[in-house]
């Protein structure tokens, strides 16, 4: 052999040495990666109106992780919450969470405008979407995704739970609503169902978001003369209205129903300004709260010193979900964690919900509670009524067969 062929089988052997390296280095990365932290995003409202909602959707996310251990699949739960101020800024978080964070799933929407935003980059994306405020039909209609999973009963729903009490108060029906998708569909889905509690519409005003004077609104409705108002205004422009309504002298005088609102809308307000007739996702004082339900009511409240709102139950059974779908499915790939949300379900009350396979829609009843005569608690603002719905076959009719609905989910 010559000095030539001895130094280029050397160099040959340095040469297979050093491709081993990054093999091992690899293998070390990849070890590293699957024990490090993994990462959920929340999209929920810092700022504005919404600020209050916002803030108790995200202590509900955070406390299904805390009672998870701060583990999903043995390794730490790392939690990254942008805002969600607008369409656009929320469509940026999301994509942000996605390309800098290196989330495997999103918790958030409260507005169904930043929920329909948020929806295309998920779904361009291929990354899971649980969004626990968002009501409008399309999220799970025309504009279904597969990677977009909704806990929020859709206005439809809740309309058609709450108009058997507006047809008691009378005949004329004022709506006041907000200038966005959420309250268009409150108009759409209440003045189809008018004929049939022999209503007619005395009036309508859709309000832009952040209106802070609402008394020419007011007046417009005190002009009309209506039997009750049916409303959708949301966070701070609600408890904005029923002060101003309050004020003005109409509170007792025109009944007031609505729907989606939130039990920070009326510690805003007061005892003395709140009012009406409402559909919530879920009351902390209900007494068919399952027991997992309680329990979260007593830890938030040894945390923070008062009961839970239905925005932190919304956040938590997002979360929770999620959770129970990464372990369930025991994998972050996102394709794995939407079939497992596919196919969870919730069976620890009355009859189990779930999320409907077909469209992502969770089916679950709600909520009918009204203001009571005398409040003398600091939280405690509602007499609870009763369900939408009482047995799982007309919670499931509630929500609309596949042909109502119009949701044509792709494939994965």
């Amino acid at each position: 052999m010559t000095e030539i062929q001895r130094r280029n089988r050397a160099i040959l052997r340095l040469l297979a040495a050093l491709a081993a390296v990054p093999a091992v280095g690899g293998s070390s990365a990849a070890s590293a990666e699957d024990a490090g932290p993994i990462r959920i995003g929340l999209i929920y409202t810092k700022q504005g109106p919404g600020a209050a909602i916002g803030e108790y959707l995200q202590r509900g996310s955070a406390l299904a992780v805390e009672q998870a251990g701060g583990k999903v699949l043995g390794r730490p739960i790392e939690l990254v919450w942008l805002d969600e101020p607008n369409p656009q800024v929320s469509q940026q978080n999301m994509q942000r969470l996605i390309d800098e964070n290196k989330v495997v799933a999103v918790v958030g929407g409260n507005y169904s405008s930043s929920a329909l935003a948020m929806m295309s980059v998920a779904n361009r994306e291929k990354i899971p979407l649980i969004l626990t405020g968002a009501a409008a039909r399309e999220i799970t209609g025309k504009d279904c995704s597969r990677y977009t999973f909704r806990t929020q009963a859709t206005v439809p729903v809740q309309i058609a739970g709450l108009m058997p009490y507006v047809s008691q108060l009378g005949k004329k029906i004022y709506f006041i609503t907000p200038s966005y998708a959420f309250g268009q569909d409150i108009l759409r889905s209440a003045r189809s169902q008018l004929p049939s509690i022999a209503a007619t519409e005395a009036g309508v005003d859709e309000v832009p978001v952040n209106t802070a004077d609402y008394s020419s609104y007011i007046l417009k409705i005190r002009q009309a003369k209506p039997d009750a108002v049916i409303g959708g205004l949301v966070g701070g422009d609600f408890s904005n209205f029923l002060k101003q309504w309050n004020e003005m002298g109409m509170k007792g005088k025109v009944p007031y129903a609505a729907v989606a609102v939130t039990d920070t809308d009326f510690w805003d307000v007061g005892p003395q300004a709140s009012t009406g007739i409402f559909i919530k996702p879920w009351y902390y004082d209900n007494p068919q709260n399952t027991a997992a339900e309680k329990k979260m009511t007593e830890d938030f409240a040894k945390k923070y010193g008062q009961p839970p709102s239905d925005k932190t139950w919304s956040g938590w059974i997002g979360m929770r979900a999620l959770l129970e779908s990464i372990e369930a499915a025991k994998s972050t790939k996102a394709q794995d964690i939407v079939t497992a949300l596919e196919k969870w379900k919730n069976a620890e009350g009355k009859f189990p919900f779930y999320f409907r396979e077909w469209d992502h829609q969770m089916v679950r009843p709600a909520v009918i509670v009204q203001v009571k005569a005398q409040i003398s608690d600091k939280w405690n603002y509602f007499d609870f009524l009763k369900n939408t719905s009482d047995t799982l076959a007309d919670t499931e009719k509630a929500f609309g067969t596949k042909e109502e609905i119009g949701c044509s989910m792709p494939a994965l």
